[in-house]
C-alpha cells in the first residue's frame, strides 16, 4: 500500500511538471487568446388560443444587439462602435443614447436644474457650456475622429458603457428589434464588429388587438418587486404575466430557459457556439372562447351602449360601461365574455407610455376593470325566476294559483307600487306564475316572498350560484352579495320583513356579477343542474402532452384560494316548476304582451328571456340611474346557450335585449343584417321592464 501511494505521488509530480514547465507557455497563450461565457436562450412563451385553435396571443422573435467587453485597444473600440452605429442608422434603428447633449447647435437636452446635478455627478465645472462638456467627453474617451456627428455617436455608446457597465460576461444591450437585413449584415461581417452578439428575444403579440383583453390580460417587463420575489426563476429584463390568463397561468406559459456556450477570442471574435441546454417553450392555453362569437359580442355590446346614449330607443340615457356573457348551458363553458370599454394589451407588452397609462387611469369608465367578474350590480327583475322557483318548491304558491295585482302592495307600514301601476295607474290583475314572469309583476313576487321568508329564498338563490364565486379561472372575481340576514348582520343592521320583499325583485342588498347571472340562467335552461363555470378548455405542453383537468382545477383553486362552498344543500328542482318558469320566459319574447316581444317577434328561433331594470341611485345631477339587464337562453326546446347583457344606466332591460338577439343570431348562423333592419325604429314605452 505504501509503495502504491509512493508511485501515484511520483506520477502526479511528473504530470504537474509537464503542465507547468514543459507546456506551460503554450497553455498560457491559449487561455490568453480564448474566452468562454454562457448566454441565456430565452424560452418562447406559450400561446393562448380559442376553442377552434385560432391563435389569440403568440410570441414573435425579436433580434437584439448586445456588446461584450473584449481585449481591444481604445481606438479599435471607438471605431467598432462607430461602425455598429452606422449600420443601425442605415436601417433606421434606434440605439441606446442617454447622453444629455445634442449638437448643431450644442445644447443640453435636460432641464437646467438637472444639468447642474448631472455636472456635479460627472465632475464637470458648473459654468461649462454644452460644447465644452461635449469636447471634455471626446477627450475623456480618447476619440480621435474630427467629425462631430461621428464623435456624438461614439460618445452615446461609451457613455452607456460607463453608466451600465459591461464585461466579458455581462453585456450591454445597444439596440432592440433589429430587422433581419441588419442581422445579416452584422453576421456576414462579424470580424469587423468584435464583441457584438445578436440574441433572440421572444416578444408577446396580441393578434386580435383589443379582443378579449380583459380575459387574456397582458404580460410586461417584470418590476423590481416581482423580480425580488422570483430571483431564482427570472432575470431583471424578463416579461411576466400581469393580469388575466397571462398572469394566472404564468407557471405554464413562461417555459424554461436554455443555455448557450460561446467561445470568443480575446479580440471579441466568436470562435464557436454550443447549445448546452435547449430552451423549452411554454405550454399553450386553449380557451373555451369562440373568437368569432367574441367579436360579435363585443361589437353588439358597444353598439347597444352607443344606441342607448344617442336615444336610438326613443329616450336618451347616459349609458356607460357594460358587460356580456355567453355560456354553454350544459357544460358551463364561457363562449364569449365582453367588458366595455376595453383596452389594448399590446401597449403594455411593448412598454406603455405614461400618457396612455394615465389615460386609462383617469378614464371615468375604468377600462381596465373586467365588469363581467369584478363588478356586481342589483339584478332587478331577472332575479324573479329564482323567487318563483323558491316559492313553488316551498309550496308557498302553486302552479295554478292566481294572485291579484291591485297595483299597490301595502304591508309593514309601506306602500310598494308595481311598476305597471306607476306607469298606468292600475295593476296587472290576476296572474299565475307564468303570467307574472311574462309581465314582470312586482306585486306577485312581493306576495310569495313575504309568504316564504328570506331563508327559503336564500337557499335556492345560493343553489343557483348567486352570491358565490363561480370559480372561473381569472383573478379578481367578486362573490357579490346575496340579500340575507347574515349579510345584514355583517354590516351592523337587523333584518326586516320589508327587506325580504325588496330582495324578491332583485333589489335591496342583492348584488351579482354578470357571470353569476349567466350561470343562474344556464341552470334554469338545463333543468336545474349545477355546472362548473370554466374558460379553460385544455393546456398542452411543448411535447404535445396535455395537463389533466384535475391538475388544472387544483392549481386554479390554490392560486385563487377557492373552496367548494357552493350548492351545499342537496336540492332537486321539480321539472314542472322549472318548465313553468321557462314558459314565462318564453312568453316574454313570444307573446305580444311580453316585455321583450318587440325585439324577438321576427326571430327564427324560440327564446326564453327576461328583462330587468334595476334602480342604481342617482348621478351628480340628481337624475335617476337605472341599470338594464336582459337574460336569455335558446333554443327554447333544447337549450344550448345562455346570454346575459348588462348596461350601466341603460334605462330598460328591453333595450339590452337587442344586443342579446344579435349575439344569438351570430351563434345560430342567422342573417344579423336583416334582423337589425327590422328593429331600427321601435318606439319607446315605459312597459319595458
Amino acid at each position: 500500500m505504501i509503495i502504491f501511494t509512493y508511485v501515484i505521488g511520483i506520477i502526479l509530480i511528473i504530470q504537474l511538471f509537464n503542465l507547468q514547465i514543459v507546456h506551460g507557455s503554450e497553455y498560457r497563450e491559449q487561455s490568453n487568446t480564448r474566452l468562454t461565457r454562457e448566454s441565456v436562450l430565452q424560452a418562447a412563451r406559450g400561446e393562448i388560443l380559442d376553442r377552434s385553435g385560432n391563435v389569440l396571443v403568440s410570441s414573435v422573435q425579436r433580434f437584439n444587439l448586445e456588446l461584450y467587453r473584449s481585449k481591444i485597444d481604445i481606438n479599435t473600440l471607438n471605431n467598432t462602435i462607430l461602425k455598429i452605429v452606422n449600420v443601425l442608422d442605415k436601417y433606421q434603428i434606434n440605439y441606446t443614447d442617454s447622453f444629455p447633449i445634442k449638437i448643431e447647435p450644442f445644447e443640453f437636452t435636460i432641464s437646467e436644474q438637472s444639468v447642474s446635478s448631472w455636472k456635479k455627478a460627472n465632475n464637470i465645472e458648473e459654468n461649462a457650456s454644452a460644447e465644452e462638456v461635449f469636447y471634455k467627453f471626446k477627450e475623456k474617451y480618447k476619440i480621435e475622429n474630427e467629425d462631430i456627428s461621428e464623435v456624438r455617436k461614439i460618445i452615446a455608446i461609451r457613455y452607456a458603457i460607463v453608466k451600465e457597465g459591461y464585461s466579458s460576461t455581462k453585456s450591454l444591450t445597444i439596440a432592440k428589434d433589429i430587422p433581419r437585413e441588419a442581422v445579416a449584415e452584422f453576421s456576414e461581417n462579424s470580424n469587423e464588429f468584435p464583441g457584438i452578439n445578436i440574441y433572440v428575444e421572444p416578444v408577446r403579440k396580441y393578434n386580435e388587438g383589443t379582443l378579449a383583453s380583459h380575459i387574456l390580460g397582458y404580460a410586461a417587463k417584470i418590476n423590481d418587486k416581482e423580480y425580488q420575489n422570483n430571483k431564482e426563476e427570472y432575470d431583471p429584463n424578463d416579461i411576466i404575466g400581469k393580469t388575466g390568463i397571462e398572469a394566472l397561468f404564468e407557471k405554464y406559459l413562461k417555459g424554461k430557459k436554455g443555455v448557450k456556450q460561446i467561445d470568443m477570442a480575446v479580440d471579441g471574435t466568436i470562435t464557436a457556439e454550443v447549445v448546452a441546454e435547449e430552451a423549452v417553450s411554454g405550454s399553450d392555453i386553449i380557451l373555451t372562447l369562440d373568437s368569432e362569437l367574441q367579436k360579435i359580442a363585443e361589437q353588439a355590446l358597444a353598439e347597444n351602449i352607443e344606441k342607448i346614449k344617442n336615444g336610438g330607443f326613443g329616450k336618451v340615457y347616459n349609458a356607460k360601461g357594460g358587460s356580456c356573457v355567453v355560456m354553454n348551458v350544459k357544460t358551463g363553458e364561457v363562449l364569449a365574455m365582453a367588458s366595455y370599454p376595453n383596452y389594448n394589451p399590446q401597449s403594455f407588452a411593448n412598454g406603455i407610455s405614461s400618457d396612455e397609462w394615465n389615460g386609462y387611469l383617469q378614464n371615468e369608465l375604468h377600462p381596465l376593470i373586467n365588469r363581467t367578474i369584478e363588478s356586481s350590480y342589483e339584478p332587478g327583475s331577472i332575479y324573479k325566476m329564482v323567487t318563483a322557483i323558491a316559492g313553488l318548491e316551498s309550496q308557498n304558491v302553486t302552479l295554478t294559483e292566481r294572485i291579484n295585482d291591485t297595483g299597490v302592495y301595502v304591508k309593514y307600514n309601506e306602500k310598494r307600487k308595481c311598476w305597471y301601476y306607476t306607469d298606468y295607474n292600475k295593476g296587472h290583475g290576476w296572474l299565475d306564475v307564468v303570467g307574472a314572469i311574462q309581465k314582470s309583476c312586482n306585486y306577485f313576487f312581493y306576495e310569495i316572498a313575504d309568504r316564504m321568508g328570506i331563508d327559503i329564498l336564500d337557499k335556492y338563490a345560493r343553489y343557483f350560484g348567486l352570491g358565490v364565486k363561480t370559480g372561473i379561472e381569472l383573478s379578481g372575481e367578486s362573490s357579490g352579495t346575496l340579500a340575507s340576514k347574515e349579510y345584514a348582520k355583517s354590516i351592523g343592521l337587523s333584518w326586516n320583513p320589508g327587506d325580504t320583499i325588496n330582495a324578491a325583485i332583485g333589489q335591496g342588498y342583492n348584488r351579482f356579477t354578470p357571470l353569476q347571472m349567466a350561470k343562474y340562467t344556464s341552470m334554469i335552461a338545463n333543468g336545474g343542474n349545477d355546472i362548473d363555470v370554466t374558460i379553460i378548455k385544455s393546456i398542452k405542453n411543448a411535447d404535445e402532452t396535455e395537463i389533466s383537468r384535475e391538475e388544472i382545477n387544483n392549481f386554479v383553486n390554490e392560486k385563487l384560494g377557492l373552496t367548494n362552498d357552493s350548492n351545499t344543500d342537496n336540492i332537486s328542482i321539480n321539472p314542472d316548476y322549472l318548465n313553468a318558469v321557462k314558459e314565462g320566459m318564453k312568453s316574454v319574447t313570444s307573446d305580444s304582451s311580453g316585455t321583450a316581444y318587440v325585439r324577438f317577434k321576427d326571430f327564427n328561433i324560440e327564446v326564453g328571456g327576461k328583462t330587468g331594470s334595476a334602480e342604481a341611485g342617482q348621478d351628480k345631477d340628481k337624475n335617476d340611474l337605472v341599470n338594464a339587464w336582459f337574460s336569455a337562453f335558446a333554443p327554447y326546446d333544447d337549450p344550448e346557450i345562455a346570454v346575459v347583457v348588462m348596461v350601466e344606466n341603460g334605462g330598460h332591460g328591453n333595450y339590452t335585449a337587442e344586443a342579446v338577439r344579435n349575439i344569438m343570431a351570430e351563434y345560430f348562423g342567422m342573417n344579423t343584417q336583416n334582423v337589425n333592419e327590422n328593429m331600427l325604429a321601435i318606439p319607446y314605452t315605459e312597459t319595458f321592464r
